[in-house]
């Protein structure tokens, strides 16, 4: 029994991601330079001398609000701030993170999405409630996590220069009810109000039988600013970048046609808007 609570606790400091450690040890160097202990640190910054020594061991990532505290109290000079993003990002799924640092800079992104409203435009609630179902099932921090960095990866709604940005949804992920009513009125609305950006464009592929190129799954492509063009797919926790010219100017092609066979703006605003007011 020592042997295998001795192996679980080596095994357990590998799984913690490198920048968490990183801030933990750079806040650590700056509270000491600084003359404070944990416990006033906390004070200063109105969290707990546990939270306080969490981060500083890696075991807890800091969120936005004790970082700007914790920069602000220690006269870092936004060096705390500049790692937050990369703080952020560590608290996605393992297998999303490097996906989701190419797309940070995407200047373009086109994606399907047939059964879930996809993350970019998750509000708070749909994104916990994914989360909470998943299997096998999350520890509620751990849910907290993914559900803040999913959150965190919005900002290239809105980020400068603006990305270029499209979206078609199934018709049967927009009426698929995760979570309870409220949550799924919460969600058309924040559909209605990200598709009046004018860089972004979302689309209903409409529910009817027949076969169409969606149906081979969802997938996502993007262009790089550097101008290269990548494609990306993902199922049950595997993601896969895709580079292979080919491979991505067949996604092209698919995603072309799935464009001319969902419904147009206007018209998809509409069906989100009648689905909002059955419920």
């Amino acid at each position: 029994m020592r042997a295998g609570r001795t192996a679980k606790t080596q095994d357990e400091g590998p799984n913690l991601p490198g920048v968490w450690l990183a801030y933990g040890a750079l806040l650590q160097h700056l509270r000491k330079r600084a003359g404070l202990t944990q416990q006033e640190l906390g004070e200063a910054i109105g969290y707990s001398l546990e939270q306080v020594a969490s981060v500083e061991q890696g075991r807890r990532p800091a969120k936005a609000a004790f970082t700007r505290a914790a920069d602000r109290v220690l006269g870092a000079g936004g060096v705390l701030e500049a790692l937050q993003e990369e703080v952020d990002r560590a608290k996605l799924p393992r297998f999303f993170r490097n996906f989701a640092l190419i797309e940070a800079e995407a200047v373009s992104r086109f994606s399907y999405d047939p059964l879930l409203v996809p993350g970019l435009l998750q509000t708070e609630a749909y994104a916990r409630a994914v989360f909470a179902g998943h299997c096998p099932p999350l520890g509620d921090e751990i849910v907290d996590q993914h559900t803040e960095a999913r959150l965190s990866r919005q900002k290239l709604l809105a980020r400068v220069p603006l990305a270029e940005l499209s979206f078609i949804i199934s018709e049967e992920a927009l009426r698929n009810p995760v979570g309870d009513a409220e949550v799924m009125r919460g969600q058309w609305q924040r559909l209605l109000e990200v598709g009046a950006l004018r860089n972004v464009e979302i689309q209903v592929m409409p529910a009817a039988p027949g076969f169409h190129s969606g149906l081979n799954g969802p997938f996502v492509m993007l262009e790089t600013s550097e101008h290269h063009h990548l494609g990306y797919i993902e199922s049950q926790e595997v993601g896969c970048v895709v580079r292979d010219p080919a491979e991505v100017s067949t996604f092209g092609l698919r995603y072309g046609k799935l464009r001319s066979q969902a419904l147009n703006g206007v018209e998809s605003a509409r069906l989100i808007e009648r689905l909002a007011g059955e419920t």
